[in-house]
């Protein structure tokens, strides 16, 4: 019997799983699904036994359960779950021995993130208190809008709006037994819990590296002592740099820290740092590794993961990921800056942790056809133990196709990483799309997109590239576009697609279609107005004018004086890199999509070439997405990412 095909709408019948923690001889896990009937996603905790492959239902009610734990004494299994009246997120414990759910703490705005003590006795956790509450309330009471005033020059931030001014960020720490609060720390600018003392003597905290230089974009951590509630840098002899906490050691004398000296701006590749916590030097520990240490693979399938952390393998050793060359490569490191690769397979792992006393770790991952996964990973053998396929029923039924990784020449004759998904039913002259991801500064990899599938179950095969300006490929690779978007970026795609055409000789080259969104966007914007070899087009969240991005989008002027190396002191030079400048030469139809909450790429951008388009005689549609940001495509609300997907198709039918 022939398999059915993947939909959109397939969605609602397909689990992802992340935030795997290992205990005894359980895996603990976050399983996520779409909700088809309350238009949102549900998250749910299990665990599984190891040898046994038992599955068991922990948590609560609630529609959302992530940032899953268990107590450094091994009783509880914590996380942040929404099971109460106003739906904000709590921190919640269940004993590991018997019992229900509970939640720890009270906060009226929510708990954001916590740490567990060392004993395990206490939970430190952050909060915020609105200061002009009484008076918003007062007016929401009188049903009286209120006046925003804005001064400073991050004042907004997608998916969350315009940022509240009247905050004060708090971190406190609740007893589990006697349930008792106190505040311990107080700031009226943005910080992040990252870490708490064995003796519970001082915090290292995240924040800005000068909150006073709204200019400087860079983060620091910060070490907070506190009796005294001071607080230092312990980044500063990188003045420009911007850091993360990665991993305490166990004896609490070396910290190792993600980060990066700022060289190249936010496209700087992110290194392994070590932290003298006795002699305070701070010493680059993975120099002579050319990769980009994080996740930085797009798909659109995964929910509720945040991929490897760095994490201690004992007192001089410690274990890492990295994107190289469309997969997750795993290091090891040590304190006198050696690197070893021990893992490099042609996966994404997408979440995971080490299991203590071993050199295993209990991991989520992907490939091209796999949806989401449970595993131990063997770091000696390099052996996958896939203990739970959660979509399994699902593909005996359904058929995926297995897309090829290929390389090409790009421009100047760089080696260019692809791929190419065929159509599920392969025939001579299908239609072929060049899709375009985002960033730039991201990768197609080894994991599935839901989304390709189901274009190459309509019968369309679809073509994805990593350009140049993505990352994966090293430092001059990403760094590469920088000040020259829309050159040698367009000539890879551009030859990327002969490639492709070449190799396949059974698409038809008079149905060969582009689309993308954000950078993918920009592009697509950029290609309509410089060739018509392709029959039409689809741009999403897109730009179109980096004059007005400078001054609109949440991260406007810092990403294009970093990523364009201009200001508005060079407007004649941001108007020759927008593709607003070139639409009088389009003639190819073009569909814009976009969702009005966008503050990364804001609507207007979308607004400006539809008018352009219109003014031009070149055949176009403006699709708007209410209730929806930048991330639309890969969290969006369900219904909107079903009809965001009819869309395209229609469109392309159309031509």
């Amino acid at each position: 019997m022939d398999k059915a095909t993947v939909t959109t709408e397939s969605l609602f019948d397909l689990k992802s799983l992340g935030q795997p923690v290992a205990h005894g001889n359980r895996i603990f896990y976050i399983e996520t699904i779409p909700n088809k009937e309350e238009n949102g996603y549900h998250s749910y905790i299990y665990s599984i036994d190891r040898t046994t492959k038992e599955r068991r239902r922990w948590g609560d009610a609630g529609t959302s359960q992530v940032l899953l734990t268990i107590s450094p004494n091994g009783k509880y299994l914590s996380y942040l779950g929404n099971a109460n009246k106003d739906k904000k997120m709590q921190v919640m414990i269940m004993p590991l021995d018997g019992g229900s759910a509970y939640a720890l703490t009270e906060e009226k705005n929510g708990v954001s993130t916590y740490r567990w003590a060392e004993n395990g006795a206490t939970v430190y956790y952050q909060t915020y208190e609105k200061n002009e509450e009484e008076k918003d309330s007062d007016l929401k009471e009188k049903k009286m809008p209120n006046t925003t005033e804005i001064d400073k020059l991050t004042y907004k931030l997608d998916g969350m709006g315009m940022l509240p001014k009247d905050l004060t960020y708090q971190i406190k720490k609740i007893g589990v037994a006697s349930r008792d609060v106190a505040t311990l720390l107080e700031d009226t600018e943005s910080v992040r819990l990252n870490y708490v003392a064995h003796d519970e003597s001082y915090l290292l905290i995240a924040g800005e590296l000068d909150s006073a230089d709204e200019w400087n974009y860079g983060g620091t951590v910060y070490y907070y002592d506190v009796a005294s509630k001071e607080k230092r840098s312990l980044t500063i002899s990188v003045p420009k740099g911007s850091f993360s906490f990665a991993a305490m050691s166990k004896n609490e004398d070396y910290l190792l820290l993600n980060g990066n000296d700022f060289e190249y701006a936010f496209v700087t590749l992110s290194r392994i740092y070590g932290y003298d916590m006795k002699t305070h030097e701070l010493k680059c520990l993975t120099a002579d590794l050319d990769a980009e240490i994080s996740d930085v693979m797009v798909a659109d399938f995964q929910q509720n993961v945040y991929g490897l952390p760095i994490e201690w393998l004992n007192e001089t050793e410690f274990l890492f990921p990295a994107t190289q060359h469309g997969k997750t490569q795993l290091y090891k490191g040590n304190c006198d800056g050696e690197t070893k690769l021990v893992f490099d397979q042609r996966v994404h792992l997408t979440d995971g942790h080490l299991i203590a006393g071993s050199e295993t770790l209990a991991v989520t991952y992907s490939t091209l056809t796999k949806t989401s996964e449970l595993a131990v990973l063997d770091l000696v053998s390099g052996e996958l133990d896939v203990l739970y396929k959660p979509n399994a029923a699902f593909f005996k039924e359904h058929a995926v196709v297995e897309p090829e990784m290929f390389w090409y020449k790009g421009a100047d004759d760089w080696d260019i990483q692809g791929w190419y998904v065929p159509p599920v039913a392969e025939k001579a002259n299908h239609p072929a799309i060049l899709y375009i991801h985002g960033g730039p500064q991201v990768c197609y990899g080894e994991s599935y997109f839901h989304e390709m599938q189901v274009l190459a179950a309509r019968g369309y095969g679809v073509i994805m590239l990593n350009p140049r300006g993505g990352n994966g490929y090293g430092q001059d690779f990403v760094a590469s576009i920088l000040g020259d978007y829309g050159n040698k970026d367009f000539a890879d795609l551009m030859l990327g697609t002969d490639y492709v055409l070449e190799q396949h000789p059974e698409i038809d080259k008079d149905r060969v279609y582009v689309m993308g969104g954000s950078y993918g966007g920009f592009m697509t914007n950029w290609i309509v107005g410089h060739t018509d070899r392709f029959r039409a087009a689809i741009s999403q969240r897109s730009i179109s004018n980096w004059i007005s991005f400078y001054g609109t989008s949440d991260v406007g002027a810092f990403f294009v004086e970093f990523q364009l190396k201009r200001d508005l002191s060079d407007v004649d030079g941001l108007w020759r890199m927008s593709p607003l400048a070139h639409a009088a030469h389009a003639k190819t139809p073009i569909l814009l999509m976009h969702s009005e909450q966008d503050l990364r790429c804001p609507m207007e951008q979308a607004e400006q070439f539809y008018v352009a388009m219109k003014k031009h005689g070149v055949d176009t549609k403006l699709i708007t997405f209410p209730q929806s940001n930048h991330g639309l495509s890969r969290e969006g609300l369900p219904n909107l990412r079903v009809k965001r997907a009819d869309a395209i198709f229609e469109w392309l039918e159309k031509y």
